[in-house]
């Protein structure tokens, strides 16, 4: 499992860096990818890293301004600069042990409930 922390509200234009923390394992071995699903909306992928190594993958809508990072051995953040409203949204983290990094949630095994983004304009 993972859980996702650091979301709220935020005023548009501003940043907000949201954390998933694995729970009991470390994420040495797995890909973490972040997505979001805004009201009446279908879950989108937004960014995804391989731990190890650190290499990363973006959704096109999200580039420049979405950073996804390690933090620490259990700890992926995912920073939002210049939030839009748009952003808005419930985001989730989760996790996949395949080797390959994705943007369909099929392949990710381990979600999180999400914590939820509100932004103000």
């Amino acid at each position: 499992q993972v859980a996702e922390s650091g979301g709220g509200l935020v005023q548009a234009g501003d940043s907000l860096r949201l954390s998933c923390v694995a729970s009991g394992y470390l994420f040495g071995d797995y890909v973490v990818g972040w997505f979001r699903q805004a009201a009446g909306k279908e879950r989108d992928f937004v960014a995804a890293i391989r731990w190890f190594g650190g290499s990363t993958y973006y959704a096109d809508s999200v580039l420049g301004r979405f950073t996804i990072s390690r933090d620490n051995a259990d700890t992926v953040s995912l920073r939002i600069d210049s939030v839009k409203p748009e952003d808005a949204a419930l985001y989730y983290c989760a996790a996949s042990y395949k080797p390959s990094m994705s943007s369909d949630p099929d392949e990710y095994n381990a979600w999180g409930q999400g914590t939820q983004v509100t932004v103000s304009s």
